[in-house]
């Protein structure tokens, strides 16, 4: 069950019980879901019962326990825990992960995109300022995908010695004739600095990846291919998908979206002994520690949370969360690209197929991001 699916079923477990009488408030358009936050528990959790809390004139405790009994049987779902003041966990079965990679490798750069219009106006308008420019031209492509219908406006015409580098452009000039229905102004903290010597993809992440109100930092750490940069991590995570690809066709393998802890206990132990004899090479030895093989987890909750997160950067018309989300989920990907491939004399399992179906999706998404951000996401660094 993707989110999308997971937010419909809760929908329709708040319909169940308005219908029922055991509710009286109105059915939300959508329901949130996301990874549980700290103290939670499960896969995803919504607060739904705390918005229906006001209207229905109950406790959210109270509303979220009338929900848990039309969730807790419905197609999909292993379980459903109420946590903190209201928060609705829910569990699901053992095929929530491998729906969400089958997803996301059918849409693609579009995973999280919606497909249809919302009918939201939106009209951006910004300063003749290098980082406002960038940075309504971003938010318009992140509104874009979340239905809305955007028109860009700029004071004056931007100047040309940064909007061909940058890849700027707007819809008209000077202040818009007949106001839309909802006019933002776009006036992050302005650039000292001059971006176009970094080029266009480490200038534009250089002014779109500081929150808004920072003032961003014009330097040449953004070109530094290195765990440093945040930039260079997020591309190299995609590239490292890519190659992964390439060396399961090599080994005689593709990928198929299914169950990435099957086999476990021999990847484990195959890795294990890799890393030691790579290890002893290097004159070191182990030690006592806490070692967890959770990888997989970290990046599928990376990958569930993709929507969201771009929502929630359209919402608030702030590109930079979308680009933090895309450095979480490359730092996932790094960490998990080591479980993908077979190593010593280990053979392809279907394990291997279903890891390299989430290094794929995983890609997918960087790739998809990036793009919305104005950012080429190159196959080889």
């Amino acid at each position: 069950m993707t989110p999308v699916e997971l937010s419909r079923t809760v929908l329709r477990a708040v319909r169940r019980a308005v219908d029922a009488g055991e509710l009286v408030a109105p059915v939300p358009e959508w329901a949130q879901v996301a990874p549980p936050g700290p103290g939670g528990r499960g896969d995803y959790a919504t607060n739904v019962a705390l918005q229906l809390a006001r209207p229905a004139g109950r406790p959210p405790q109270e509303v979220a326990r009338i929900l848990r009994s039309h969730l807790a049987d419905a197609e999909g779902v292993a379980g459903v825990d109420i946590t903190g003041p209201g928060f609705l966990n829910i569990t699901l079965d053992g095929s929530g992960a491998q729906d969400l990679v089958a997803e996301i490798l059918r849409r693609g750069a579009r995973y999280g995109v919606v497909d249809e219009p919302t009918g939201e106006l939106v009209q951006l308008h910004h300063p003749r300022e290098v980082r406002a420019a960038v940075t309504a031209h971003a938010v318009a492509r992140i509104l874009r995908s979340q239905g809305a219908l955007v028109r860009t406006s700029c004071e004056d015409e931007p100047d040309p010695a940064w909007a061909a580098v940058l890849g700027v452009s707007v819809d008209a000039h000077g202040t818009p004739a007949a106001p839309a229905p909802l006019k933002v102004n776009i006036r992050p903290v302005p650039a000292v600095q001059d971006p176009t010597p970094l080029g266009r993809d480490a200038a534009r992440w250089a002014l779109l990846h500081p929150a808004s109100h920072d003032r961003p930092r014009i330097t040449s750490d953004h070109l530094l291919q290195g765990e440093t940069n945040p930039l260079f991590r997020v591309r190299y995570a995609h590239a490292r998908t890519r190659a992964l690809s390439g060396n399961a066709a090599a080994l005689g393998f593709s990928s198929a979206a299914g169950d990435v802890q099957g086999n476990a206990t021999h990847t484990v132990d195959a890795r294990t002994r890799a890393l030691t004899r790579n290890a002893a090479t290097l004159g070191l030895t182990s030690a006592p520690g806490d070692v967890q093989d959770n990888d997989a987890t970290h990046l599928v909750d990376a990958l569930a949370a993709y929507p969201h997160a771009l929502a929630t950067a359209a919402r608030h018309r702030a590109p930079d969360r979308l680009a933090r989300h895309l450095v979480a989920t490359a730092d996932a990907v790094l960490v998990f690209q080591h479980t993908v491939l077979p190593l010593g004399d280990e053979k392809p399992s279907a394990a291997h197929r279903a890891r390299l179906a989430l290094a794929e999706a995983a890609g997918a998404v960087l790739a998809g991001g990036l793009s919305l951000l104005g950012i080429d996401a190159p196959e080889h660094l």
